[in-house]
């Protein structure tokens, strides 16, 4: 079991089920499947990290009027300890996300005045001498934590999922601190292993993963030298493909601290964001570490990763 302190947002969800994007709203809306509920990558990440066993330390920023115990459903099989949720902003993000049964996506994300959200970092020094990692967005409120991490001699693992390279100025913090960064290659331009090279170049980090959509991903191990596409791998029927790359960076967390094996935990990250994918909503559909071995078992003791394709992780 490792200690993990997760810094990022948390947000309601309004998650609709649409037949196809883009879609006629007087035609498609009514009786649509819908979920409205808590979301966001904080809060997957930690219910997640949470399923596999590990020690987490949720902390995040909501609204001033927030019952933080709504983000813990009554129908879910572990609870969060939501004692890190600090209710600071003046509402709690929020986001409408529709999908249909290709998997397309149509996001309207309200941040709220997170950019001016300040966490209290007084509490996090003693609670980051004893973790062993800090997974971190790059939210305006998460920048101290990185400098918290560094201090104490933490691994820093950046989920950064979009990447632009106009942006990437605002994030440098981020990037050159962090020895795991995963990132989309959604506006990635030219040649994936190209950008990989210049990326681990400049930023020098121990692991990148760059999520390449329903192809798969490519994993960055600087240390053992590798720099490989492994495919995606079909586990559940597709529901819903919202979080499966919280999913994957999280197992990849929990795996690697674990084992210290890049290519073994990145194995069980791409069966743990395809079982996601299964569910409808963003914060369920997380494997335990019994149900991680026996995918496994299936997967790749009966053929090559290289002969199975799932769902997209981008």
């Amino acid at each position: 079991m490792s200690k993990i302190v997760i810094a990022g947002i948390t947000q309601f969800e309004t998650v609709i089920k649409v037949d196809k994007i883009p879609f006629d709203m007087g035609k498609q809306i009514h009786d649509a499947p819908v979920y409205v509920g808590g979301g966001g990558d904080a809060m997957n990440e930690a219910m997640a990290l949470t399923t596999l066993g590990d020690q987490v330390f949720f902390m995040s920023v909501v609204g001033q009027d927030q019952n933080v115990e709504v983000f813990n459903p009554p129908d879910f099989k572990v609870h969060l300890d939501t004692s890190y949720m600090l209710p600071i902003m003046k509402s709690t993000p929020s986001e409408i996300i529709f999908f249909d049964n290709e998997q397309n996506q149509l996001i309207f994300q309200d941040l709220k005045d997170v950019r001016d959200a300040r966490y209290d970092m007084s509490m996090v020094r003693p609670i980051m001498a004893e973790a062993d990692c800090l997974l971190v967005s790059n939210a305006n409120f998460c920048r101290p934590f990185v400098h918290y991490a560094l201090s104490a001699g933490k691994k820093i693992a950046l989920n950064m999922r979009s990447y632009s390279k106009e942006k990437e100025k605002y994030n440098t913090d981020f990037l050159e601190n962090s020895d795991i960064i995963y990132l989309s290659d959604d506006s990635v331009e030219g040649d994936p292993y190209d950008f990989i090279d210049d990326f681990a170049k400049r930023f020098d980090p121990e692991i990148i993963i760059l999520g390449q959509g329903k192809t798969g991903l490519i994993l960055y191990d600087r240390d053992r030298h590798i720099k490989v596409h492994y495919n995606s791998v079909s586990t559940n029927e597709v529901v819903n493909s919202l979080g499966a790359g919280n999913a994957l960076i999280s197992a990849f967390i929990h795996y690697y601290l674990e084992t210290k094996d890049s290519v073994n935990a990145i194995k069980n990250g791409l069966l743990y964001a395809s079982y996601k994918t299964g569910f409808m909503r963003t914060c369920e559909g997380f494997l335990t570490p019994e149900q991680v071995e026996q995918w496994r078992e299936l997967i790749w003791k009966t053929q090559s990763i290289t002969d199975v394709y799932g769902v997209d992780i981008g």
